[in-house]
């Protein structure tokens, strides 16, 4: 049994555990955000689905989408623009962001622990959750300005 198809086998448990009803649809959509690292949109999982699934509306992946979520087998990752993102890694990790294609890349980076304390102890708060994001540009969009000069 390969990785991805042991993490969709706990991912499926997790869903029974829960009550919730395992579609084809809805496990069409698990196993693509499985399966990819791209931090898919609705509009990418519905369009790379829709093959398999003619009749299934983008309105059916926003659904199971927050369904997923809800359950904790999704983060959705929102960065100001339009569309909301998907991520199936629900482990601490981190996003670097490209400003030119807009891919998003996980990368992992010891947890901020300290800095949260700090945070409460200079202001009061009680943190809850934080969120580190980096932009630059990545290897393929530099490779394409460095052809253009």
């Amino acid at each position: 049994m390969t990785v991805s198809e042991k993490r969709l086998s706990k991912a499926i448990d997790t869903l029974k555990e829960s009550g919730v009803r395992i579609t084809p649809q809805r496990h069409a959509v698990l196993e693509y955000l499985l399966t990819t690292m791209n931090h898919p949109t609705a509009d990418d999982i519905y369009k790379a689905l829709e093959g398999k699934f003619p009749n299934m509306s983008v309105a059916t992946v926003y659904n199971n989408l927050r369904v997923l979520r809800e359950i904790g087998l999704v983060r959705e990752l929102t960065y100001g623009d339009a569309s909301s993102r998907f991520d199936c890694n629900t482990t601490e990790h981190y996003h670097m962001i490209c400003d030119s294609c807009g891919k998003i890349v996980d990368f992992h980076y010891p947890s901020l622990e300290e800095v949260e304390s700090l945070a409460e102890q200079v202001t009061g708060f009680e943190v809850s959750h934080h969120r580190l994001e980096l932009y630059g540009k990545c290897e393929d969009c530099q490779k394409v300005e460095t052809k253009k000069h």
